[in-house]
């Protein structure tokens, strides 16, 4: 089995499987603009709906979440755009960052959309030379930080690609990478299963706590139940009935290795090893985005119904449980888990597989979301908004 993969040494330390260069609005009024730069530079838009009139823990983790994706080592290098008057100061941002060239337009001071565009592919260009050069090479996938997420979920996806991936997150661990499982809202009824799996009672403790937290806060919002939006419409008409019946498919990628701890949305993974929860919602592109701004280099998506998903920074594995999704979806999948379904092969071989493909993934191989450009990203609120 592959122990090692090539790629790109930061100078901090850390390890990208890609050298991107990303345009990254730091608030919504400045996404047209980023967007535009990265059109006519032929390079990647992180763009999102939030940056500014967020207050506490809200624009904390907006904060963390934008610095997160720019630190992330699958960027070479970043180039944030700003309006000029919100609360994610572009100018403070790029001068945090210090191992990849990072530089900021602000659109105000440029004078408007037209020069502010035409800076920002000045410096793209420049960029793009300065990194041009840098070469892959050989680590340990010990390095690695792999993110799990299920979405789109039919009776197949416990059966086969969530119970696959579960083997391949074994794997992982047992090669001292990091696994980080995610969507909270997708694990009530299966929680005592978590917590029992934790690594002490402290941890324990943790799951339960975040776990409740989703369900009192509907409560208190809304005066409903999870369990009112979740399962979702597809989620019913292919084949699964109840929250508890799905979270116990749900829960089976992150294997069977003890989980260390609990992570917030967009928390720094660099030293993380072995099986993790991070809090983040249930919403495919939130738990995506969310290890994708921790420093996480690859998510597994497993499916049934099929996803098109993708993420600005990260490759996105996907894995279908369904054979017959993957006929009519095969140009946005990666792997057909489905033959598990077919009895052609175990749900062994499959997460044999996957573990493999994550190697060939971290090489450079592209997956379909790649190819396709599909550039997914999003940041949550927390609270209200103003």
């Amino acid at each position: 089995m592959t122990k090692t993969f090539l790629g790109y040494e930061r100078e901090e330390g850390r390890v990208g499987i890609r050298n991107h260069v990303i345009v990254l609005s730091s608030v919504t009024c400045a996404n047209h603009v980023a967007q535009k730069i990265a059109q006519k530079t032929e390079t990647i838009p992180v763009v999102h709906e939030t940056g500014c009139l967020q207050i506490a823990q809200d624009l904390e983790q907006t904060r963390r979440t934008i610095l997160g994706v720019a630190k992330n080592p699958n960027v070479g290098a970043v180039l944030f755009v700003g309006l000029g008057c919100e609360q994610t100061p572009v100018k403070e941002m790029a001068a945090s960052i210090h191992d990849k060239p990072s530089k900021y337009v602000i659109i105000q001071e440029s004078g408007g959309t037209l020069q502010a565009i035409e800076d920002g592919i000045s410096i793209i260009e420049n960029m793009k030379q300065n990194i041009a050069g840098l070469q892959r090479k050989e680590f340990d996938i010990s390095a690695l930080r792999v993110s799990l997420k299920c979405g789109g979920s039919d009776f197949t996806t416990a059966l086969a690609s969530n119970a696959a991936v579960g083997v391949a997150s074994d794997l992982l661990v047992a090669s001292g990478a990091g696994v980080f499982l995610t969507e909270t809202p997708g694990f009530p009824g299966s929680e005592h299963i978590l917590a029992k799996q934790a690594k002490n009672e402290e941890v324990a403790k943790q799951i339960y706590h975040i776990v409740e937290f989703y369900w009192n806060e509907v409560r208190s919002q809304f005066h409903r139940e999870i369990t009112d939006g979740n399962p979702s419409p597809g989620n019913f008409e292919g084949g699964i009935t109840t929250l508890v019946e799905k979270s116990i498919g749900t829960i089976k990628k992150g294997g069977t290795t003890p989980i260390q701890g609990v992570l917030r949305f967009a928390d720094d993974v660099s030293h993380k090893q072995g099986l993790w929860i991070m809090d983040t919602p249930g919403h495919d592109v939130y738990s995506v985005s969310g290890p994708s701004g921790g420093g996480c280099h690859i998510a597994l998506f497993t499916t049934g119904r099929g996803s098109p998903l993708g993420n600005a920074v990260m490759p996105v594995i996907k894995i279908v449980g369904n054979p017959e999704t993957f006929k009519k979806m095969e140009e946005d999948m990666d792997i057909n888990a489905g033959t598990i379904i077919t009895g052609e092969k175990s749900i062994e071989e499959v997460g044999r597989e996957i573990f493999e493909m994550i190697i060939d993934v971290a090489n450079g191989k592209i997956t379909k979301a790649e190819l396709l450009e599909h550039w997914e990203f999003a940041i949550p609120r927390i609270g209200s908004t103003i």
